[in-house]
């Protein structure tokens, strides 16, 4: 593809800009606050009791390791609404998580807290090309999950027009970018590959489509699945994330420049922990992120633990202007994590060495089984339809090749399984990678 060229647009340049002496001085005003509303509910009234904890003895953004770390399972205790810090006569909106481990975490929001997470996500949307004469199409569902909702008002902080399409009905969804000349898609990375499987089919070709940006979210995806998107359908995809939580989508996007995530750190206070010790890890390190909400009315979160591995960079200045810490893509969550013979195995890993090959799609399964003492690690891969045939010495040699992509990224040898073209299960939302049958009887 030709040189990404973005004019250099900032939404905020008094926040995103701001001098970082300046915004650390903001960040504990708004710490303390967020203490103080917290301090209302039940969890927290508790633990910060055991802790010797009030907003008037915290003096600097060191003493955030003083305050007590939030679990998901600590809002599953208090389910459905102990987490809610307002009267419901202030409440208007509630959203929840999936739900797919468990109960799903309930999240409330003001009339404050939804200007905050349209803001935000205008943000990120404007650093990412979005402009006010611009179309842009939502394929994520909307409902409880945050994502559509969250991008659906930050396009409109923006100023752009809007499609709602919500998810599913791809060929409804192509019909709707062709004929209204979209600009920009909101989507799961993997609806994206599955919306350019059927754009191919239907003989299209990328210069009938005006489509030339696309925001991502909702799903863990690789660099290598980046490039793969750009050059199957013409695009730039920008990455940006967030979760429910915290605020839905919003915690940080990319600018132009794509040198990681802007993290709005005005609005959000974000550490690198080793999962193991909690303790803080160097820039640049890998760690999990633990996030702080400093400005939520609403759901007041101190220092919830999101499970999800990545890097905080702050030293090197992003060529956008940007004053604020960036993350990298999260690697994927310490939750996610596949044990595999004493191996820690991250789904992200076999994908990065698939998009390595040629002759295959970018359509997997990892299917994990223990039909004894030893684990049992598959993975289905689609074939492509021009490459799909039933020539065994040629499909041996892929195989071989993929294994070697596998074992040398993850030091596993997997069993390749070599599927047919559009045979793996297609969904508007977030693609299922990892299905573990271990502890199960499989008959």
């Amino acid at each position: 593809m030709a040189e990404l060229i973005i004019p250099n647009r900032i939404y905020q340049p008094e926040f995103e800009c701001m001098d970082r002496a300046e915004r650390r001085a903001l960040q504990l005003k708004r710490l303390k606050e967020s203490i103080e509303r917290a301090s209302v509910l039940d969890f927290y009234k508790k633990k910060f009791k055991e802790l010797g904890i009030t907003a008037d003895k915290i003096n600097s953004l060191d003493d955030l390791r003083r305050l007590p770390i939030t679990t998901k399972q600590d809002l599953r205790d208090y389910y459905p609404f102990g987490f809610f810090a307002v009267d419901r006569s202030k409440l208007v909106r509630i959203h929840a998580s999936s739900g797919t481990t468990g109960k799903p975490t309930f999240v409330g929001y003001t009339k404050n807290d939804l200007d905050l997470w349209s803001t935000c996500c205008a943000r990120f949307l404007v650093a990412g090309g979005l402009t006010p004469d611009q179309v842009t199409q939502i394929a994520f569902g909307y409902g409880l999950f945050t994502g559509g909702f969250g991008l659906h008002y930050g396009i409109e902080k923006v100023g752009a027009a809007i499609i709602p399409a919500s998810s599913g009905n791809t060929q409804r969804q192509i019909m709707l970018l062709k004929d209204a000349k979209v600009d920009t898609v909101i989507c799961t990375p993997s609806y994206a590959l599955n919306i350019a499987e059927v754009i191919k089919a239907q003989g299209l070709k990328k210069g009938d489509l005006a489509w030339k940006f696309a925001h991502f979210g909702g799903e863990q995806w690789t660099e290598e699945m980046r490039l793969k998107i750009e050059d199957a359908l013409g695009i730039y995809a920008f990455n940006n994330y967030g979760l429910s939580e915290i605020i839905g989508p919003g915690v940080s996007g990319e600018c132009a420049a794509r040198t990681g995530m802007h993290i709005q750190e005005d609005h959000f206070l974000v550490e690198c922990l080793n999962p193991e010790t909690l303790e803080p890890v160097a820039e640049g390190e890998e760690g999990e992120l633990v996030i702080t909400a400093l400005s939520k009315e609403a759901c007041p979160i101190i220092r919830y633990r999101t499970r999800d591995l990545s890097k905080l960079f702050w030293s090197e200045p992003c060529p956008c202007g940007r004053t604020t810490m960036r993350m990298s893509r999260v690697k994927g969550r310490t939750d996610d994590m596949m044990i595999i013979r004493g191996v820690n195995v991250f789904p992200s890993q076999v994908e990065e060495a698939l998009m390595k090959v040629g002759g295959i799609a970018p359509h997997y399964l990892i299917e994990l089984y223990r039909p004894g003492n030893l684990d049992q690690a598959v993975v289905k891969i689609e074939m492509l339809p021009e490459t799909f045939s039933d020539k065994m010495d040629e499909l041996q040699k892929l195989k071989n090749s993929i294994d070697r992509e596998i074992s040398a990224i993850t030091g596993i040898h997997f069993d390749i399984q070599l599927v047919a073209p559009n045979s793996l299960e297609r969904t508007g939302g977030k693609a299922k990678h990892v299905a573990d049958y271990r502890g199960l009887k499989i008959d």
